[in-house]
């Protein structure tokens, strides 16, 4: 499975950059990073799947290629004791890029969509909303899998304390419940909403009871 996704990342980079050389090195680093040991959740199941995300509803984005370096790169960088991973990510992001033969205007425009997973604010454009959403589809699954990608992000953070980390848990998500809409995008709204609200609501109750 690890090859398939290789094989793409490979092929997406050639796309994107002008050089001929290191794009099998850089996605092999890549690749790498998402296999560390500390990765529980932010693995290359989550890019697997935020990659599916993508095939489905590719069609709305303004700048696929973009968009779906991205998500290849979104998550580079993590270190659960940090908060600055995603700037961490954005720069290697535009460092790697550069490297291997992508424009300036490419890796900057990367590097800004990366940015948006902080889902700190409503994203400006159409891809970065569209990257934000794909991001936290996580959300709307079953509830057997909300359930086992909290437990996976729980071990992530196994260096908080359970009262600590469930207080943050409850703030994080009750955040999301408090927009008017999870999804920014109309179809990835009608698909998930309902069940990440559901999901969420479960959490954010349970939690306020640890």
């Amino acid at each position: 499975m690890n090859d398939e996704l290789h094989k793409r990342l490979t092929a997406l980079l050639a796309r994107v950059c002008r050089r001929a050389t290191g794009c099998d090195d850089a996605a092999r680093r890549l690749l790498a990073m998402y296999q560390e040991p500390i990765r529980h959740y932010h693995n290359l199941d989550h890019i697997r799947h935020c990659l599916g995300e993508f095939d489905v509803f590719r069609t709305l984005s303004r700048d696929p290629d973009a968009l779906e370096t991205a998500i290849w790169f979104h998550d580079a960088v993590y270190d659960p004791t940090r908060d600055d991973n995603e700037a961490r990510s954005a720069d290697l992001a535009r460092q790697v890029l550069t490297d291997v033969g992508a424009t300036p205007d490419f890796a900057s425009r990367v590097a800004d969509l990366i940015m948006v997973t902080l889902h700190d604010r409503r994203p400006p454009t159409v891809d970065g909303q569209l990257l934000a959403d794909i991001d936290l589809t996580s959300l709307g699954q079953n509830p057997e899998r909300f359930d086992r990608e909290g437990r996976a992000i729980r071990q992530e953070y196994a260096h908080v304390p359970d009262a600590q980390f469930a207080v943050g848990r409850v703030s994080l998500l009750g955040r999301f419940l408090d927009r008017p809409h999870i999804y920014y995008t109309p179809a990835i709204r009608d698909r998930y909403e309902t069940q990440a609200r559901a999901n969420l609501s479960r959490a954010v109750g349970t939690g306020k009871h640890d």
